[in-house]
Order: structure tokens, then C-alpha cells, then sequence
């Protein structure tokens, strides 16, 4: 049996998160074929690597399997959006209900770090910093609910979401724009939950993403 040690682990981690990178900033566009030998040479990283690391998106739904076709980068259609927005609308909204009653100081104070950071990002032009951190934000936002299944849940449909975000700044022609609109949201519910405001928390993180589903509505209409 092949030994699936750290180093192994770390490799596939690496072209994972460089295929997540590539997907989510559309450089590999929806509906784009995904041939692992090319990826290999590209990325490289084995092979082996490269085809854990698209069997985990398509766990996530970045990635779809056609049966006799290969591997392509997932479709976004209305109703995928739809779908999307309406989960994330539930799960977001009840994690900040849970984080307001149960955030440690410590973590209270590091989601408002966060968003002071994700600002100072947005003003120094830094997508990269801007993505890493708001990872971090929603990992810790997860974290604070104090529950596994959500902990679970968030991070493996940030991608999904990461994804519409750029969609729509890509129709806007640039990304401050929306980062503005989504820190005016980790003001809020980070705010909220430094106060043990649930009901604050929940609102804000729901109107930002019924926000962001009209922007969508009118990008695929």
C-alpha cells in the first residue's frame, strides 16, 4: 500500500490550492477542460497529486466528472447561484447566531482584526492578502459556533462562493467595490459579536449575501 505520508499530503494540498486559485479567479474557466497531463506539467506536481487534488474539488462541486469526457471545471448557471446563495443564506446566518452566543473574547477580537485588515488590503490593492484573510474570517467565524458539522460546512463552500465574488467583480470591473460592501459586513457581524448580539449578527451576514444574490440575478439574466 502506497505510504500517504506528509510530504505526500503537502503535494496534494499545493496543487489543490493552486487549482482552487485558477478556478475561483476564473482563469480556468467554467466549462474548461481539465486534462491531468497538462495540469501536471503546468502545476508541477505528479500526477498523483493532481488527480486527489480533482477528486476533492469535485467533492466541493469546483470540479464534474463526464462519464467518457474527463474532468471539467463546473457550469454556473442561475440555478446554481440560486442554490448557492440560498444554503449560504442558512448556514451563514445561523453560524453568526451561534458565534454572537458563543465567540471566546479572543476570537471576537480576532474576527475584528480581520476586518480591519481585509480594509487595509482593499486599500493597498492586495487581492491576495484579501482572499487568504477572508478565509481566515469565516474559518474563525466557524470556529466560534462552537459546532463540527458547521466547522465542516463553511470552508468547503467558501469556494463555491469565492468563485461568485469574483464573477461579479470581473462584471464590475473591479474588485474594491464589492470588498467595501463585504467590510461594512465583517464590521457589523464582527461588532455583533463582540457585543453577544445575535440577532445583529445574523442580519447583517444575511443581507450582504442577499445583496451579493442580486448582484448575480441581474449578471445572469
Amino acid at each position: 500500500m502506497a505510504n500517504k505520508g506528509p510530504k505526500a499530503r503537502s503535494l496534494s494540498d499545493a496543487a489543490y490550492e493552486e487549482l482552487v486559485k485558477r478556478i475561483t479567479r476564473l482563469d480556468l474557466e467554467p466549462g474548461s477542460v481539465l486534462a491531468e497531463k497538462s495540469l501536471v506539467e503546468e502545476i508541477g506536481i505528479g500526477r498523483t497529486p493532481v488527480r486527489e487534488a480533482l477528486q476533492r474539488l469535485a467533492m466541493e462541486g469546483l470540479v464534474v466528472h463526464r462519464l467518457n469526457r474527463g474532468m471539467f471545471v463546473s457550469e454556473v448557471g442561475y440555478a446554481e447561484v440560486q442554490e448557492i446563495y440560498e444554503f449560504r443564506s442558512m448556514i451563514d446566518g445561523f453560524a453568526c447566531r451561534l458565534a454572537a452566543q458563543r465567540a471566546s473574547k479572543a476570537q471576537a477580537n480576532r474576527l475584528m482584526e480581520i476586518h480591519t485588515q481585509l480594509v487595509d488590503a482593499t486599500t493597498n490593492d492586495n487581492i491576495d492578502a484579501y482572499v487568504v484573510l477572508n478565509r481566515e474570517f469565516y474559518c474563525v467565524l466557524a470556529d466560534a459556533t462552537n459546532n463540527s458539522y458547521i466547522r465542516e460546512t463553511i470552508p468547503r463552500i467558501m469556494n463555491l462562493h469565492l468563485r461568485l465574488w469574483f464573477i461579479i467583480s470581473n462584471r464590475l470591473g473591479s474588485w474594491h467595490s464589492i470588498a467595501r460592501s463585504h467590510e461594512i459586513m465583517t464590521r457589523d457581524v464582527a461588532e455583533a459579536i463582540t457585543q453577544h448580539d445575535a440577532e445583529r449578527a445574523e442580519l447583517a451576514v444575511k443581507n450582504y449575501i442577499a445583496q451579493r444574490h442580486r448582484d448575480l440575478r441581474h449578471t445572469f439574466s
